[in-house]
């Protein structure tokens, strides 16, 4: 069967189908020694180049996909080379398989939690596109009295500076004192509009975290820092929110399966915090999730 070429190699891990879409633009990718175009579609059995270099076959139509689930610290950015030498995401995961690990989605600097990642562009792209509305639900610490009427104003809408944004659900979590936790969904990833929107309110957010992405929710067991692979019935079920079918071991040629995927174990860097006797008592309370929609 013929797909285009963004999606194959998007798939196999070679960046996301945007990106290769600008380098298939810029000639930098080739199928059976001519300069591809947008739109081509190739097959098993086309010779192709990105940017000159020969790609595997095998890479290409019977990848194996892997997608690993990694909880962010804060003061780690989600690059892959930060100019000002901060620790990225990528230095705390282990080396896949093949191709390289595509994050989907980002937290900022200050922000913790559930970050998926894959081999598989083709899912990443899915799962991130506006169009398929994914769930992004967050356990936010808030500094400030929160009425009903700010509630309503957040699940109705509020105009930010690039555009209309919302909370498709926002319940109360706890909390005492000034500081109030809540859980908040949204379906939209653009850049702090958690944050963007309790300030809106007039209120502001001391402490942010992810713990849930579409059907996946942060393991209990995943502490800061380290990371662990999705497999089974979960890895199934956060493909199949797209329509998609991961490929595993048992579709793969015998001498693939012979030789079978290396074991990965989670791993953590050491990060002691800096006054310990400064850690907020509330954090240890796990606030309930939002029930999916």
């Amino acid at each position: 069967m013929a797909e285009r070429i963004q999606k194959v190699l998007a798939r196999a891990g070679y960046g996301s189908r945007r990106g290769l879409e600008v380098m298939i633009k810029d000639g930098k990718v080739t199928v059976n020694g001519g300069v591809a175009k947008l739109g081509d579609q190739i097959s098993v059995g086309d010779t192709l180049r990105l940017e000159g270099k020969p790609l595997s076959s095998k890479r290409l139509w019977q990848q194996p996909q892997q997608v690993i689930l990694y909880n962010k610290p804060v003061g780690e950015v989600c690059t892959r080379k930060d100019p000002e030498g901060r620790r990225t995401i990528f230095q705390s995961l282990p080396t896949p398989e093949q191709g390289r690990w595509v994050s989907v989605g980002r937290l900022d600097i200050n922000t913790s939690g559930l970050i998926i990642l894959t081999t598989d562009g083709e899912l990443a792209n899915r799962l991130m596109h506006p169009s398929n509305e994914m769930d992004r639900e967050y356990a936010v610490r808030v500094l400030g009295e929160v009425t009903s009427e700010m509630m309503q104003n957040l699940r109705d809408g509020v105009e930010l500076e690039d555009g209309k944004a919302k909370f498709a659900d926002i319940q109360k979590a706890g909390g005492e004192g000034a500081n109030r936790w809540f859980h908040v969904v949204i379906q939209e990833g653009r850049n702090r509009a958690v944050r963007r929107l309790w300030e809106s309110q007039g209120v502001q957010v001391s402490r942010l975290m992810r713990v849930r992405y579409g059907p996946t929710l942060i393991p209990k067991q995943l502490k800061m820092g380290r990371w662990m692979m999705l497999e089974s019935a979960d890895l199934e079920r956060l493909y199949s929110e797209v329509d998609l079918e991961p490929i595993v071991i048992e579709d793969l040629g015998r001498a693939q399966r012979e030789r079978k995927l290396r074991p990965l174990k989670p791993v953590a860097h050491k990060t002691e915090p800096k006054n310990k006797g400064s850690r907020d008592k509330t954090k240890s309370k796990r606030a309930p999730r939002i029930r999916g929609r």
